[in-house]
């Protein structure tokens, strides 16, 4: 690493504790106050390929079609960006807000039952997410509960970041693996029966398997599938969605939804397409979860890049005459 990457991350560093020790005692109501002008901002006053406003409009389009007004397109962006600031004081005033006895506060839970009934089946579990809702929610709630799992995350360019994500989630008993070589851990923990949490909305490339994501086709990872089918792991697809503001009057903190949209098990697909069976099984999921909500989703990331058709060949060299 050179001098001049030390010192910036350096700054970045001190910059994110700064603003951490600010946001940790802010109150909520001042914390969606904050975020709303953030996102007015990003959106109204600073140049627009900040905010990426012309990749969530296309996303937007394709998924709700061409008929979506622009102000819809723009209510659900500028939504998107005041979700992404609040979630920075959710984050971290998490781990003091949120325990055990105060749970019920907090969470509204759907298909709890059946989503313990899977945790505790004694077969390895893969914890299916997207970058919707608040996803730290999920994660800090399963740790809470006695459920640590391995969380397939990336990792951070600046190394002092990484480590304090890295302390922030094992201290919800949770351990991250390197989504670069993370392979030979999360197969030994699905072996032993353990489970693992991975996000499932990633653009896959040329290599992916091709599902209807909204009515499109959208590459995606055939790893999820290929490891359900491999060590016989049960899918569980949900998130936890910050309730509307109406469920929110009364509550000492932030109140979710801690949802389970989806339990799929591999056993059920025997057929000689069951990747892209079990594939598009999670991906629907996901994106009824996202209708629920579709402002608390990342429009920003391109899902649909790779297009779905025969690969383009390269143009053969013309043969120069003698």
């Amino acid at each position: 690493m050179s001098r001049l990457q030390t010192i910036r991350h350096c700054v970045e560093y001190t910059i994110f504790l700064t603003v951490i020790g600010v946001v940790r005692r802010l109150p909520v109501r001042a914390a969606a106050a904050v975020s709303a002008g953030l996102a007015w901002t990003l959106l109204h006053v600073l140049p627009r390929r900040l905010s990426r406003f012309d990749v969530a409009s296309a996303n937007l389009r394709i998924a709700f079609g061409e008929d979506i007004s622009e102000a819809r397109i723009e209510q659900i962006i500028r939504g998107m960006w005041t979700h992404l600031f609040r979630m920075i004081p959710e984050m971290v005033q998490l781990p003091g807000r949120f325990r055990l006895e105060t749970c019920a506060e907090i969470l509204q839970f759907e298909k709890r039952n059946e989503c313990v009934q899977a945790l505790l089946s004694d077969r390895p579990v893969l914890l299916l997410g997207g970058h919707f809702g608040n996803w730290e929610i999920s994660l800090h709630t399963f740790g809470e509960f006695g459920f640590p799992m391995g969380v397939v995350a990336r990792d951070l360019d600046n190394p002092w970041l990484q480590r304090w994500f890295l302390r922030y989630r094992k201290s919800s008993g949770h351990r991250v693996l390197s989504k670069s070589g993370a392979g030979p851990e999360l197969a030994e923990r699905l072996s032993a029966g353990g489970m693992v949490s991975l996000l499932c909305d990633q653009d896959a490339g040329r290599s992916g398997v091709f599902v209807d994501f909204f009515g499109r086709p959208a590459s995606t990872f055939k790893s999820i599938a290929l490891l359900a089918l491999q060590f016989n792991a049960l899918i569980i697809v949900g998130g936890a969605w910050r309730l509307p503001a109406d469920a929110q009057k009364g509550a000492r903190w932030v109140r979710f939804c801690l949802t389970t949209e989806d339990i799929i098990d591999p056993q059920d697909f025997q057929s000689a397409n069951a990747v892209e069976q079990i594939t598009q099984r999670y991906t629907a999921a996901l994106e009824a979860l996202i209708r629920r909500a579709p402002e608390q989703y990342f429009w920003v990331h391109r899902r649909w890049k790779t297009p779905s058709g025969p690969r383009r060949r390269k143009p053969e060299a013309a043969v120069q005459s003698r």
